[in-house]
């Protein structure tokens, strides 16, 4: 069987996959969903950890982080305009390198979204603790937080309110994507509309004497900087997941990856100047969890305090449900395309959604995010993500090179400049993560050629499908000889 076989291009652009699921999402819903995705922990965490690594200079981090996605999200749209499947950067390495490569970027996409959501979650908890106590109730501190953590001398035995979030948005996805997108839609629009009030109401507080010096522990900070908020960007590809349950995917996938990315871009400059602005970079380390409620505190408005927790909890939740929406589907098309069990792509006839993926990850989700402190991980998120741009821009310069007369409704640019500066980007993040989360993300990639070899290989429908050519070929080579 050759490792490098692939899907027959032809086939998906000319739809022959009769898919069962409802096509529902517009553009506006797809930025939604990108804005959704982005927006939340960079904001409302990520700043202050930044911040202590880069200074002032995390605004460069962030627009270094955000060049990589707009140089990655060009080689999207290209592909997400040609092959409007499910799967993203699964799909297309699958049409234009080959099933073993496909195959490590879809498991890497699940690790990716797994991760994601979990480790999103553990922060959503200390941000909905603090904001009961702000109405006087408080939960047992044994339920806070993940075991063998310690909170007010008390040790913590599980993490109930980040399981509880986890499983009440598998619900919300379970029960179809009109109500999945109705919900983040109004909570998307909520959390933009808190953080565009913090901006007019910290910005007459900056000092600009707070941003000097610009960049105290030199490139080399921002440059650190840059690959760990780089997590704050993930979410813009999981729009391209969404490709069969969208109206006019080739014209409007495009089109929200760069208004999101676009968007969410601004907001985080805008942001992390005016919290470096109000506040010395150096005193975030005293508010480490909650940066953007402590910028107002300190500045006397603690009335805007309250609020920002409440966007942080929405914003949180939003891109848990992008998150393990993007899970469900890239595991649904691994699943029809043979490469995981079958039972994963079976689409519920009531609410047209995976519905056993969609329950069986946000469960496995459930019991990480309440049992296992996850922030040695999320790096492990970021290395995943990286790769899979990566890929996908190589695949781009390939596609151009073997199917280089197939129509392209959105082209990306200056092809190979782009696609190569996309890799070299990602590439650059990913050498400057430490040394551990390369060891772990090499053991899942181990783990995942056991399965690999040792079920998907087996299953393929593409591997099947030539095995039965085959045998047709050769039973015709005897009839004509007889």
């Amino acid at each position: 069987m050759d490792l490098l076989r692939k899907k027959d291009l032809s086939t998906l652009i000319n739809g022959s996959y009769a898919s069962p699921l409802k096509k529902d999402l517009k553009t506006f819903d797809l930025t939604m969903l990108g804005i959704g995705a982005i927006i939340g922990t960079g904001i409302f965490v990520l700043t202050g950890t930044g911040a202590l690594t880069a200074g002032p200079g995390l605004m460069i981090s962030f627009v270094i982080a955000a060049v990589a996605c707009l140089f990655a999200s060009l080689c999207y749209a290209e592909f997400a305009s040609l092959v409007p499947v499910a799967g993203s950067a699964y799909t297309y390495s699958y049409t234009s390198i080959g099933e073993i490569v496909a195959f490590i970027i879809g498991w890497d996409l699940m690790l990716e979204y797994l991760l994601s959501a979990t480790t999103v979650s553990v922060g959503w908890s200390g941000y909905f603790q603090s904001f009961l106590e702000g109405f006087g109730i408080n939960i047992p501190t044994v339920l806070t937080a993940a075991p063998g953590s310690l909170a007010h001398g008390v040790t913590s035995y599980f993490n109930l309110p980040a399981t509880v979030i986890i499983l009440l948005i598998t619900l919300l996805i379970s029960l179809g994507v009109k109500e999945t997108k109705r919900v983040n839609n109004i909570m998307v629009i909520i959390k933009v509309a808190v953080v565009l009030l913090f901006i007019v109401v910290a910005v007459r507080f900056v000092k600009p004497s707070n941003w000097t010096p610009l960049m105290p522990f030199g490139t080399s900070g921002v440059f650190a900087a840059a690959s760990s908020v780089f997590f704050a960007f993930i979410g813009f590809d999981a729009i391209s997941s969404s490709a069969e349950e969208t109206v006019n995917p080739s014209k409007s996938l495009p089109r929200a990856m760069f208004l999101a990315l676009g968007i969410c871009t601004i907001l985080y400059v805008i942001v992390t100047a005016i919290m470096t602005g109000v506040v010395h970079y150096s005193m975030f380390a005293s508010y480490i969890d909650r940066p953007v409620s402590a910028v107002l505190k300190l500045s006397g408005q603690n009335w805007m305090a309250g609020i920002v927790d409440l966007g942080a909890i929405l914003g949180m939740t939003t891109v848990m449900l992008v998150m393990l929406y993007g899970q469900t589907r890239i595991t649904y098309s691994m699943s029809r395309d043979g490469l995981m069990p079958k039972i994963f792509s079976k689409v519920n006839p009531k609410t047209d959604t995976p519905f056993v993926a969609t329950w069986l990850f946000g469960c496995i989700a459930a019991v990480l995010a309440g049992s296992i402190p996850l922030s040695e991980l999320a790096e492990l998120v970021n290395i995943g993500t990286l790769s899979a741009f990566v890929l996908v821009a190589f695949s781009v310069m390939r596609l151009r090179k073997t199917k280089p007369d197939v129509k392209r409704v959105f082209r990306t640019p200056w092809v190979p400049f782009v696609p190569i500066m996309a890799m070299a980007s990602c590439l650059f993040l990913i050498f400057n993560l430490n040394h551990l989360t390369w060891l772990r993300f090499v053991v899942w990639l181990i783990i995942g050629m056991f399965v690999y070899f040792g079920y998907s290989r087996k299953h393929s429908k593409v591997g099947i499908d030539e095995m039965t050519k085959d045998a047709y070929d050769v039973k015709n080579d005897i009839n004509k000889k007889l």
